[in-house]
């Protein structure tokens, strides 16, 4: 399964804007920019979106743990806070804090405790959060013959997809 979403950005860092789109629809060209990002300003911004995934992903897998195990939650209820913080010249998310309330009618701390562990580690999202990741190029900004112009550490991999000429 392959989910996608579209990032288009025009202009500067801090004065441009950009939009944001997934394939489901659910989001259609919805605004980002510095201001919803540090400020503000109504939209989205990358770290919300990641809280966002973090919490369904976490609490979905925790369903199917307490599924698994012969529970039904009457509720469970999770957020997610993403750190962003200054990393040199640049940013960083340096946590993603999970705040669970749940009601499980019939299951004892300890096994509750024990489940929500195994549904943070072995949530997708908590997974990619940690994972190596992938960076593809393409476009007219390929000016080098074999080589990508993005700088990318030891800890990370790419493919140069396109080049232009």
């Amino acid at each position: 399964m392959i989910r996608k979403a579209k990032a288009v950005w025009r202009g500067t860092g801090r004065d441009g804007s950009g939009v944001l789109s997934t394939d489901s629809g659910v989001l259609a060209e919805t605004p980002y920019s510095f201001k919803t990002r540090f400020e503000s300003e109504k939209g989205t911004n990358p770290e919300e979106l990641i809280a966002a995934a973090h919490a369904g992903c976490f609490t979905m897998a925790l369903a199917f743990q307490l599924q698994r195990a012969g529970y039904t939650p009457t509720e469970l209820s999770t957020e997610a806070a993403v750190t962003l913080e200054q990393d040199g010249a640049g940013f960083r998310i340096s946590r993603s804090a999970l705040t669970l309330r749940a009601q499980v009618p019939n299951l004892d701390e300890a096994a509750f405790a024990r489940m929500a562990s195994d549904a943070e580690k072995n949530c997708p999202v908590s997974k990619v959060l940690k994972a190596e990741i992938h960076i593809g190029c393409e476009g007219d900004l390929i000016r080098d013959p074999g080589r990508c112009p993005i700088e990318v550490s030891s800890s990370r991999s790419m493919h140069c997809l396109q080049q232009a000429q």
